[in-house]
């Protein structure tokens, strides 16, 4: 799925009512093409929060049904890989797969003025698969906590990897060019006080699926 201003993110609102000063949250979507999605500003009052018999997994995993992924969500925390300990942080990134077809009809024959460049086969070769691999922009994946209000509460979330130019000369850097959505339950609060209600909703959020190197 292609980034587009239509693109629903999750966004929570907090609200006051005026005159009784009670608190109460109002979830919405909204649309944005900023990812990876913003920190959630959630209201510190724990009476907002799901209690025990609310978070019962077998109820949940029921109610969420055949969105449950697995591959993105997680119940408990997962086990956290730290890249800083890693001889080389981004082993586990090097390219894959064919040639990208932008790069294969790149003529390294001609030089920007028209002057002729002679260049072997194995040279053409090495070259292309030395720019790729500077142009290469991973989707880095990280588990993010949600907190106690979402369920499943755990989320691997995918950033584009920026800490570098990926053009040459330097100029552009790596930037997310495609989404997946994910659908989790949000608690949801309407009311205040003890005249509130409150209740599990599936909520869609998007995670990062491609990077690309542009302006």
């Amino acid at each position: 799925m292609k980034l587009s201003p239509a693109l629903l993110l999750v966004s929570c609102l907090v609200l006051l009512q005026r005159g009784s000063g009670q608190p109460y949250l109002r979830l919405r979507p909204s649309p944005s093409d900023n990812l990876p999605v913003k920190d959630i500003i959630e209201h510190p009052d724990p009476e907002y929060d799901p209690k025990e018999q609310d978070l019962d997994d077998r109820t949940l995993r029921k109610k969420l049904g055949s969105n449950f992924d697995p591959s993105f969500m997680a119940v408990t925390a997962p086990a956290q890989v730290n890249l800083s300990s890693l001889p080389d942080p981004l082993h586990r990134f090097k390219v894959s797969g064919p040639l990208p077809s932008e790069l294969k009809k790149l003529d390294l024959g001609e030089a920007p003025y028209g002057a002729r460049i002679k260049m072997g086969k194995k040279a053409r070769r090495k070259f292309l698969q030395w720019l790729w691999a500077y142009t290469y922009c991973p989707v880095l994946y990280t588990w993010k906590d949600l907190g106690v209000r979402f369920w499943p509460r755990y989320i691997k979330e995918g950033n584009c990897f920026s800490e570098k130019s990926c053009s040459f000369p330097e100029g552009m850097y790596c930037k997310p060019v495609k989404s997946v959505t994910k659908t989790f339950l949000r608690w949801y609060c309407q009311g205040w006080s003890r005249q509130k209600y409150c209740t599990w909703i599936p909520v869609q959020y998007p995670v990062i699926s491609e990077c690309k190197c542009s302006c």
